[in-house]
């Protein structure tokens, strides 16, 4: 049986390449979208409701929620609208 680490390395390329980090970024942008855009769905919000509250266009909220467009201060300017905290904390 194959584990995890090995697929990534064989699929994706070994851990610290430039395949591996794009794939990570993806991933975290990914993930981050997910929570994004539960937490809309939980406050039954529409993304063109999101996007006025915002002040952006739908289609930018789609692309966020879909992990393509996902810069920091867009993060949390959307998470606070959402009611999200975003936290930094030391590793």
């Amino acid at each position: 049986m194959i584990t995890a680490s090995e697929y990534l390395r064989k699929e994706i390329g070994k851990e610290g390449s430039p395949e591996r980090e794009k794939f990570k970024e993806e991933s975290y942008a990914y993930y981050l979208s997910e929570i994004l855009k539960a937490r809309r769905k939980q406050l039954k919000w529409s993304q063109e409701e999101l996007a006025i509250k915002v002040g952006k266009k739908r289609p930018y909220i789609s692309r966020v929620e879909n992990g393509e467009d996902l810069r920091i201060s867009n993060f949390i300017q959307i998470a606070n609208v959402l009611g999200l905290n975003f936290e930094l904390k030391p590793a």
